[in-house]
C-alpha cells in the first residue's frame, strides 16, 4: 500500500474509506432514531443505491474505494484482532457474565462477514435466542438489542481522520458512536493494509476514558501547507483540540493549527456542514454562520511544550488567506434566498468532497448552491441524496480520505 498521507482538502484524492448502508440503518425506527442520532428514518434500499452512485463517481475519477465492512471482516480473520475487538466491546460489565458468554459464543459461530455485519448492524434478543440463566436476558424484550446497531458508521469521516502523515482515532462525543472507534482502531492496528505502513498515531488509541476530550473528523480540515483548521462544535471540545494539537505540533506534522468556535447547534453539527475547501482560494460557506467574526485561535507549543491558544484578531478569512498564500479568499454562499439557503444548508449543500482542485462531489438536490459553485468555476459532480441526505451528512461526511495529495 502506498504511503498513507492526507496533505490537503483539495489535492488529488487517491484512496478513501466508505461504508455502504446496510443492517444498521434498517434498525432505525421513529422511536429509536433520535437515540441513534438520526433525525429521520431512511429508506435503506434507496440510500444504498444512492451510495453506490457516490462510489461510482469516486472510482470513475480514479479514487480507490475501501469498504469499512470488508476491512472489518478481514481484520476479524486475524485471531489476535478478533480477541482484541471482543475484549473491548463484550465485557461482563456490559452484559453480566452469563450473557457475555452467550453473546461471544453466538458471534464466534458466525462467518467473519456475518460477524462484521452484526457488529455494525446490531443483534436483537430474538436473533440471539433465549438464554434463561441470564438475569440480564430475563429483563429484556425480544426486540431489545443485545448488540446496539451503529448506523453512524455511514459517516466514516468522523471516527478517524488522517492529517498529513498520521491519523487520529477519535474519542466520540456521543455514546451511540463510541464503538465505531474500536473498529477503526482494530483495522489500523491489525489489518495488513495498515499494520506495516509508516504512519503516526496522534490521538485516541489508548484504552482510557477520554472524558471531555472529544473530537470528530467533520470538524477537522487539513488546509494544506502544514496548516490544520479545527471547529469547536457540539461534538469537538476544546480539550480534544488541545490534545490533538499537541500531538500534531510535537511530531512536526503540522506547523499551524487554527481553532474556530461554532454555534452549538444541530444544523451546524460540524465545521464541514457550513464550510469546506473547494480549490486553492475558494470555500463553500453558509452565511447563516458568520465564521469570520467567530472567535478563532492559533494554537502553538509554548516553551514547556504545552499548547498555548492565542486569540486571532484579524479574523478567520484573512488568516486562511495568509496561510494559503493567496491575496483573497472567495467564499461561495449557500444558494437562494434566506429560506432556501437555510434549507439547502440543512440538506448538506456545503458538505462537498473535493476530489481534485476545483472538482467536488455534492447532492444534486441543492440546486441553488450548485449554481453558485458552477458560476465560480467549480465543477460539481452530482449524486442523488433524497435518502442519504436525510441522515444529515453529505459527500465529505461519508468519506474518510486515507491518501490525498498536498497543495
Amino acid at each position: 500500500m502506498a504511503q498513507l498521507n492526507v496533505g490537503s482538502e483539495i489535492g488529488q484524492l487517491r484512496r478513501v474509506m466508505v461504508h455502504r448502508p446496510e443492517l444498521a440503518l434498517r434498525r432505525l425506527t421513529p422511536s429509536n432514531c433520535k437515540d441513534l442520532l438520526f433525525d429521520d428514518v431512511l429508506r435503506v434500499e434507496s440510500a444504498g443505491k444512492e451510495h453506490d452512485a457516490f462510489q461510482k463517481v469516486l472510482t470513475d475519477n480514479g479514487v480507490e474505494v475501501l469498504q469499512l465492512h470488508t476491512l472489518l471482516a478481514e481484520t476479524l480473520a486475524i485471531s489476535e484482532a478478533k480477541q482484541w475487538i471482543m475484549e473491548r466491546q463484550f465485557t461482563a460489565w456490559r452484559y453480566g457474565p452469563p450473557l457475555q458468554k452467550e453473546v461471544l459464543s453466538c458471534l464466534n459461530d458466525m462467518t467473519l462477514d456475518n460477524m462484521a455485519f452484526h457488529l455494525i448492524g446490531g443483534m436483537t434478543v430474538s436473533e440471539l435466542g433465549h438464554y434463561p440463566h441470564s438475569l440480564t436476558m430475563n429483563t429484556l424484550k425480544e426486540t431489545d438489542f443485545v448488540i446496539d446497531p451503529i448506523p453512524n458508521h455511514l459517516f466514516t469521516r468522523d471516527t478517524s481522520c488522517w492529517i498529513y502523515g498520521g491519523v487520529s482515532m477519535n474519542p466520540m462525543a456521543k455514546i451511540a458512536r463510541r464503538r465505531e472507534t474500536v473498529h477503526l482502531r482494530a483495522i489500523y492496528k491489525f489489518h495488513p493494509k495498515f499494520k506495516n505502513a509508516d504512519f503516526i498515531t496522534y490521538y485516541g488509541d489508548k484504552d482510557v476514558n477520554y472524558d471531555h476530550a472529544t473530537i470528530e473528523g467533520g470538524d477537522v480540515l487539513v488546509i494544506g501547507k502544514g496548516a490544520v483548521l479545527i471547529g469547536l462544535s457540539e461534538r469537538t471540545s476544546p480539550q480534544g483540540v488541545e490534545n490533538l494539537a499537541q500531538a500534531l505540533l510535537k511530531t512536526g506534522q503540522a506547523k499551524k493549527i487554527i481553532a474556530v468556535q461554532l454555534p452549538k447547534d444541530r444544523s451546524c453539527m460540524h465545521l464541514d456542514t457550513v464550510f469546506t475547501h473547494m480549490t486553492h482560494d475558494c470555500f463553500s460557506c453558509y452565511q447563516g454562520v458568520n465564521l469570520d467574526t467567530s472567535p478563532c485561535y492559533e494554537i502553538r507549543l509554548g516553551d514547556d511544550e504545552l499548547v498555548v491558544a492565542e486569540r486571532i484578531k484579524s479574523g478567520l478569512f484573512e488568516t486562511l488567506a495568509n496561510t494559503l498564500e493567496v491575496d483573497n479568499l472567495r467564499m461561495i454562499p449557500t444558494g437562494g434566498d434566506v429560506f432556501e439557503a437555510e434549507r439547502e444548508q440543512w440538506n448538506d449543500a456545503n458538505n462537498v468532497l473535493a476530489i481534485s482542485p476545483g472538482k467536488v462531489i455534492g447532492y444534486e438536490r441543492n440546486v441553488h448552491t450548485l449554481e453558485n459553485m458552477e458560476k465560480a468555476g467549480i465543477e460539481v459532480l452530482t449524486i442523488p441524496g433524497e435518502d442519504l441526505g436525510r441522515g444529515r451528512g453529505g459527500a465529505r461526511c461519508m468519506s474518510c480520505p486515507i491518501q490525498r495529495d498536498g497543495i
